[in-house]
C-alpha cells in the first residue's frame, strides 16, 4: 500500500510539472500600430493559430465612444465621465456564426454597430481621456492575467502590457491603409468618400500620436512589421514564427 501511494504521489508529482511548463509557455502578445493597418486581422489570426484569446482593445474604446454618443455624455466633463463609465459593463463572448469574439457593451453585442464612422470620428478623442483609459487599461490587465492572450491596440505594448514576451509595431504606407478603409467602410455606406476617409485617418493618426495620455508609439522593444507589400498569410506566418521561437 505505501509502495502504491508512492507510486501515485510521484505521478501526482510530475503530472504537476507539465502543467506547470505548458502553463509557462503561455505568452502575452501585443500588437500596436496606426489606424487599418490590419492589427485586428492579425491578432485575430495569431490567436487562432495559437489557440490563444483575442482580446479587441479597440472594441472596447469604441464601444464606450457608442455609450457616450447614446447617453449625450459630456466627456469634457470629469465627473460625467466618470459616472458613465460606472455604468458600463464590457464582456466579450464567442459567436460560433461569425467564428469570433464579440463585445457587449451592458450585455448588449454591439459588435457591428461600433464600427459606423460616427464612432470613428469620435473614438480618438475618447480614448484620450486619462478616466476612459484607466478604466479600459485596468480590465485588459485583468484579462492577461492567466497570459496565453493576443492584444492588439495603440499603447498594448507601452502601458497595459510593458514586460509582454512578444511585442509587434504594425505600420503600412498611407495610401496603403486609407484603401484598406475605404473598401472597409464602403460595404456598409456606399456614400462615403475616399477624401473623407484620408481626412478622418489623418485625424486620428495626429490625435493618436499627440495626446498626452498613452500616445501612440513604438515600444523599444517591439518588431516593426511593414505590411504594405504583404498578404495576409505572410504576415501571419511571420507573427507566428516570432511567436514559437518564445514559446
Amino acid at each position: 500500500m505505501a509502495f502504491l501511494f508512492g507510486v501515485f504521489k510521484n505521478l501526482f508529482c510530475i503530472f504537476a510539472q507539465i502543467i506547470s511548463v505548458l502553463e509557462e509557455k503561455k505568452i502575452i502578445i501585443t500588437i500596436d500600430g496606426w489606424s487599418s493597418c490590419g492589427k485586428s486581422t492579425l491578432a485575430k489570426q495569431l490567436a487562432k493559430k495559437l489557440g490563444y484569446i483575442y482580446i479587441d482593445s479597440g472594441a472596447m474604446y469604441r464601444a464606450i465612444t457608442l455609450y457616450f454618443l447614446r447617453n449625450h455624455v459630456d466627456w469634457t466633463d470629469g465627473k460625467e465621465v466618470t459616472e458613465a463609465l460606472s455604468n458600463i459593463s464590457l464582456e466579450f463572448e464567442y459567436n460560433p456564426a461569425s467564428d469570433k469574439s464579440e463585445i457587449l457593451l451592458n450585455g448588449e453585442n454591439v459588435e457591428y454597430v461600433i464600427r459606423d464612422l460616427v464612432i470613428a470620428e469620435k473614438v480618438s478623442d475618447i480614448a484620450a481621456i486619462k478616466e476612459v483609459r484607466a478604466f479600459a487599461v485596468t480590465q485588459q490587465q485583468k484579462m492577461g492575467e492567466k497570459k496565453g492572450i493576443v492584444m492588439d491596440g495603440r499603447d498594448i505594448g507601452t502601458v497595459v502590457f510593458p514586460d509582454a514576451a512578444l511585442k509587434i509595431f504594425m505600420t503600412a504606407d498611407n495610401a496603403v491603409r486609407v484603401e484598406r478603409r475605404f473598401k472597409e467602410l464602403y460595404d456598409k455606406n456606399p456614400n462615403i468618400t475616399i477624401e473623407e476617409v484620408k481626412s478622418n485617418l489623418e485625424m486620428r493618426d495626429y490625435i493618436d500620436s499627440h495626446r498626452e495620455i498613452s500616445p501612440l508609439k513604438k515600444a523599444d522593444d517591439a518588431i516593426i512589421l511593414d505590411n504594405t507589400m504583404l498578404t495576409e498569410k505572410q504576415q501571419l506566418d511571420m507573427a507566428v514564427s516570432w511567436a514559437k521561437g518564445l514559446i
